[in-house]
């Protein structure tokens, strides 16, 4: 059984983990420990998982940073992120570990927490302890559990009620190692009443191993809060990565994620959505391009648990070569949350014959009064597209590489931040034509 190495490695060094964490993040160690011996990791025996064998990910000898040991790195000297007036408050994560030595660009607003998780829980332990955990349950998968167990530290955003950060802040996820090695890192976002705040997370491998990262994201967004969230990952080939996201909603209050996948190795995400207040709004994109034999996989559950609430999901995968996309979105529309509005599309390229999609879009809906929809594509370039182009002058590979890059634009123009939506139009461009992967100066990546 592949589990019982990690069984047994808990066992052995959990003083060890205690010792280099903080006393609320260990006190959820237990009850997921108990839950990840009952569960183990998802294997494709499981509906969810059918396209995705995370389980062998972990039959491997990998390190794990447990004594959570600095990486001696500077990562402002390293990193120098390029998108034109970003004008971000950068943060690292270096693996597991938050870099504490924080250079700002900008001042935060009073009482505006940023940084280490587990500064953060002992700083604020009311607040730590009323979400952290809460909202991803161990129970919902053993993944959540594992990583619930293993993480020491992580990143927190807390914006208190009425405040707005104006800027927009950047969480940059650097995997440094000299072994294979496992990451264990979590993200806290906790926008109270009326509260506004925009994040970038942008991950990076740096060192030709393997790494297997579990991440897990929790965002709570209070009433008349705004929150948006964008992911871009840029992973080398050796990465797996191992991602949930959860999300529960107030009264009034709107979520705007998106995830979008330029580079990878294998990876996984999870996105679970909770509307529980009335005109609550989910706005949730994603975009994948894959080739070589890549693998992406994104399940995405919303929870219409209350009247009078919308949500609108877009997902689009444009696989080349012989990669592998997976979509499974299922909306939930429960029996008293009447005036739904609720809408997923997925759309896919597949711009060569070895490629392969698997989709299956789902509404379970128990209300009468509701107007929802879902939609699926799966296909190749137009050919009469490709023509028209080639007519008027263009060569074929230009054609081709104009017509899948329109194809993702209405999930970049999702993004409510200009300056990086931009910068991301330039970096799919460069993804297509096969171009070195950095969206930023990054010195450690040369």
């Amino acid at each position: 059984m592949i589990e019982q190495q990690y069984i047994d490695l808990f066992e052995t060094y959990r003083k060890d983990l205690d010792k280099h964490s903080a006393e609320g993040i260990n006190s959820k160690r237990d009850e997921a420990f108990q839950m990840f011996q009952k569960m183990g990791f998802p294997t494709s025996e499981l509906e969810e998982y059918k396209h995705s064998n995370v389980t062998r990910t972990f039959d491997k000898e990998l390190g794990l940073n447990i004594r959570n040991i600095p990486i001696p790195v500077n990562p402002y000297e390293a990193f120098k992120c390029d998108v034109p007036n970003l004008n971000t408050n950068v943060y690292f994560l270096i693996n597991d570990r938050f870099y504490n030595k924080i250079e700002l660009k900008n001042s935060l607003p009073e009482k505006v927490f940023v940084g280490s998780l587990q500064e953060f829980s002992m700083k604020f332990p009311g607040v730590f302890n009323k979400y952290y955990g809460n909202i991803a349950n161990v129970e919902s998968d053993g993944v959540v559990a594992y990583n619930t167990m293993f993480a020491q530290d992580g990143f927190v955003v807390y914006v208190p009620k009425n405040v707005t950060v104006e800027q927009p802040l950047q969480l940059i996820n650097i995997l440094r190692s000299d072994v294979d090695l496992n990451v264990n890192r979590r993200l806290m976002i906790i926008a109270e009443e009326n509260a506004e705040v925009k994040l970038l997370v942008c991950d990076h491998a740096v060192d030709d191993v393997d790494f297997v990262v579990t991440q897990v994201t929790e965002v709570f967004v209070d009433q008349s809060a705004r929150v948006d969230v964008y992911e871009l990952e840029e992973n080398s080939e050796k990465v797996t990565r191992l991602s949930s996201l959860f999300s529960k909603q107030m009264e009034s209050s709107q979520l705007v994620t998106s995830s979008v996948t330029l580079h990878n190795g294998y990876t996984r995400n999870n996105f679970k959505f909770e509307l529980l207040g009335k005109h609550a709004e989910a706005h949730v994109g994603g975009l994948a391009i894959a080739d070589s034999e890549q693998h992406v996989d994104n399940y995405v559950f919303i929870d219409h648990a209350v009247p009078s609430c919308t949500s609108n999901e877009l997902f689009k995968y444009v696989l080349q070569e012989k990669s592998t996309g997976v979509f499974c979105g299922k909306i939930l529309v429960d029996k008293d949350a009447q005036k739904t509005q609720a809408y997923q599309t997925n759309r896919n390229l597949c711009a060569s014959e070895d490629a392969h999609m698997f989709s299956k879009p789902q509404l379970e809906i128990y209300a009468d009064d509701v107007k929802c929809s879902h939609g699926l594509t799966i296909g190749q370039l137009d050919e009469q597209a490709l023509f028209y182009l080639q007519a008027r002058g263009i060569e074929k590979d230009d054609a081709k590489l104009l017509l899948m890059v329109a194809f993702t634009k209405d999930v970049v123009d999702l993004i409510r931040i200009d300056t990086l939506k931009e910068r991301l139009e330039q970096l799919i461009n460069k993804r297509f034509k096969g171009e070195l992967l950095r969206c930023g100066n990054c010195n450690v990546c040369k």
